[in-house]
């Protein structure tokens, strides 16, 4: 009898499903699955296997990932990190585990060079919180640059050492005001309400749940007095997270503004309550 598993951590479907999860849900057969990781800098994980399904979450270069099939182009597979599942473009996997980290990108957003000069185009885009392996350095015109095992230079001071973890994620936030609201997306060039409060998180050395309803059963503790709220603290509506920035603003990536932006928290509540409802909850990380 299949158990009651969430299908957004929990890789089954009535054909296929993970091995751990033998004796737990009923599949045509279970496999072990191969691992993997993104060579590409940012890739859309679907929940269905097409480019018109919506994105649930995207994950970075180098993330590791599971694949258990592959058919049409595409791939099902299981984020390492968060354990989130969905497909990808098997075009935009590398088999085999990642290069291992030995820095990370630290800056919103960095170009990533065929050569140490900033003056030829860049090949690509770096989100921060992409985790990078660094083998060369040189300096151009005063400049230092870092090869990447990957391939490519960037600005040396956008990246920092993998076990360097800030001390206050809300501070990492306010790195990505004025970021383009995207749903599903957890980087520099888009980003949603939960996607924010994990990517902030991360730069912090925590590794959080995904979507806002996770994040707010395995979160903490609840503050049960609002008027108590202290700056990291999580406000949580039915689908929305906002962080508390300080006693009278919040920071999020909302709809409302198409962006991430700081909104008092007081208007927030009353402009969200008079289109969906109040508040579920409050929540403080540990």
């Amino acid at each position: 009898m299949t158990q009651n598993l969430d299908k957004r951590l929990h890789a089954y479907r009535d054909d296929l499903a993970d091995a751990e999860l033998r004796g737990l849900v009923e599949a045509g057969r279970f496999v072990d699955g191969e691992p993997s990781h993104i060579g590409v800098a940012v890739c859309n994980l679907k929940r269905r296997p097409a480019a018109s399904a919506g994105t649930d979450t995207q994950l970075k270069r180098n993330e590791a990932v599971i694949v258990f099939d592959e058919a049409d182009d595409w791939s099902w597979v299981k984020a390492a990190g968060d354990g989130y599942v969905g497909y990808v473009p098997s075009m935009a996997l590398k088999k085999g585990a990642p290069p291992e980290p030995t820095q990370r990108i630290c800056a919103p957003r960095t170009f990533c060079y065929p050569e140490p000069d900033l003056k030829v185009p860049p090949v690509e885009t770096l989100s921060i919180g992409t985790n990078v392996c660094a083998i060369d350095r040189a300096e151009t015109r005063g400049t230092p640059y870092t090869k990447l095992a990957t391939g490519g230079w960037v600005f040396a001071h956008h990246l920092s050492p993998i076990d360097t973890v800030g001390a206050d994620y809300v501070a990492v936030a306010e790195t990505l005001l004025g970021t383009p609201y995207l749903w599903g997306g957890n980087t520099a060039f888009g980003i949603d309400c939960s996607g924010l409060v994990q990517l902030s998180m991360s730069m912090c050395g925590k590794q959080v749940s995904r979507d806002s309803d996770m994040q707010f059963e395995t979160l903490g503790v609840l503050v049960n007095n609002p008027d108590d709220l202290q700056r990291g603290d999580l406000i949580f509506w039915k689908g929305h997270v906002a962080i508390v920035r300080d006693e009278n603003t919040i920071i999020h990536a909302n709809a409302h503004s198409m962006m991430v932006n700081i909104e008092s928290t007081a208007d927030a509540i009353e402009r969200i309550a008079y289109l969906y409802a109040e508040p579920i909850g409050y929540k403080r990380p540990d």
